[in-house]
């Protein structure tokens, strides 16, 4: 499990570093401080160990806010608040967003891993929606699209500020998310 979670560490240094094509098994086995083989006694391949390590960070995203959730009681406030949190995590690391570009741009070149790919950012679409109609719904207020739509733009807003480096310390993407979410509640009008 120590070998997993060293690898799996590396390989995020080195695509954000590098990218995801220009890093080898090889680079990543060497900056873990093990050998190829022990890469694939982990692993089957670079893409199959990229897939694990952005699950991890799916889960690990969602985990505070799914718990915030799942009480009935929780306020839109106390969603929002968790989401804050979040926002706050995401702006600390911004190396996430970046991979998630990687990420994404590996599944649209590599078809042995596309289904996996599309798979998980379906997963973390369709738990960012419900957290946003959950948010809409405990405020009575209807959102101006479907939270479908809106997750989707969420997580492209993000990857384009992702792109953007250069201006992350002046636009942190968690802060521009939540500015966008806290308009789009106030502008919108109360459920009838």
């Amino acid at each position: 499990m120590q070998t997993r979670t060293h690898l799996l560490a590396a390989a995020k240094r080195l695509f954000v570093d590098r990218g995801f094509g220009a890093t080898s098994l090889r680079d990543i086995a060497t900056e873990a401080g093990y050998t190829q083989g022990a890469f694939y006694s982990n692993f089957a391949s670079k893409e199959e160990l990229f897939v694990e390590l952005m699950r991890e960070r799916s889960k690990a995203q969602v985990t505070d806010i799914a718990r915030t959730l799942s009480d009935p009681a929780a306020s839109a406030e106390d969603i929002l608040s968790a989401l804050e949190v979040w926002a706050r995590t995401l702006d600390a690391e911004p190396e996430w967003s970046v991979l998630g570009v990687e990420f994404k741009l590996m599944g649209r070149r590599s078809p042995a891993v596309a289904a996996a790919v599309q798979a998980l950012l379906d997963a973390h679409r369709d738990g960012l929606a419900y957290c946003i109609g959950q948010i809409f719904a405990r405020l009575k207020k209807v959102p101006p699209e479907s939270p479908m739509v809106l997750a989707t733009s969420f997580m492209g807003l993000s990857q384009g500020l992702a792109l953007q480096r250069s201006m992350l310390s002046e636009v942190p993407i968690g802060y521009m998310i939540m500015v966008f979410l806290r308009s789009l509640l106030a502008a919108a009008p109360r459920v009838r």
